[in-house]
């Protein structure tokens, strides 16, 4: 303080070091609930970060984590477990949501996808972060109204939902923030009392008319 008194009675600008911005990491810009949603896979894992306050949904961050193929299953899971806490330690996310391993016929590869699924879980629960599962079809409902649509079908609505226009460098990414959603969607269903409360992308537009963007 005193010598930017001293500083203003010689009309001298101060130092730059005394008035530069300083830059707020990611968790201290939290206006309301964080959710992450990951996409678990064997050599891409999609994550998504969304904050809610009030009714807006805001994208934090939308990404995947390369897994190499050239690295044993344990080495890739370790890199799994190492980023979902990295990605907690940065957003402090207050729910953890995460879709379920689609059954298909290659038990091999089942196998692998429920052990990055749980490492991914591992590293919530053991931050004490509350986690909830989905299948495919219920994100794919609850985000379209269609528990069948594709990948794309999925991705336009977010980005009308969240008037996101950049697009992604992988569905994997879409697929997660999909996951955070539809879990904000849930959550907002159980504890909304007052009849307000949206399931789906359809019951969202209707009740937020003034959200969409009319061409």
């Amino acid at each position: 303080m005193k010598i930017l008194i001293f500083l203003c009675l010689k009309k001298l600008k101060p130092p730059r070091h005394l008035y530069n911005s300083v830059k707020i990491h990611p968790s201290l810009q939290r206006h309301g609930k964080i959710i992450l949603g990951i996409d678990p896979g064997t050599l891409l894992m999609g994550y998504g970060i969304i904050e809610i306050s009030g009714p807006v949904i805001r994208l934090k961050e939308m990404d995947v984590l390369r897994l190499p193929s050239k690295k044993s299953n344990p080495e890739r899971l370790h890199l799994i477990h190492k980023k979902v806490q990295e990605l907690i330690r940065i957003f402090r996310p207050d729910e953890f949501a995460i879709e379920a391993p689609f059954f298909g016929k290659n038990v091999q590869s089942m196998l692998k996808l429920g052990r990055a699924q749980g490492v991914a879980i591992a590293a919530a629960m053991s931050k004490g972060i509350p986690v909830t599962e989905y299948s495919p079809k219920k994100v794919k409902q609850s985000i379209t109204g269609n528990g069948n649509a594709g990948k794309e079908q999925v991705w336009r609505m977010l980005q009308h939902l969240l008037r996101v226009s950049r697009e992604p460098a992988s569905y994997d990414a879409t697929d997660a923030l999909a996951v955070a959603v539809c879990h904000h969607f849930q959550l907002h269903s159980l504890i909304n009392k007052k009849g307000n409360d949206f399931n789906n992308w359809e019951d969202f537009i209707k009740k937020n008319p003034e959200r969409i963007k009319k061409k």
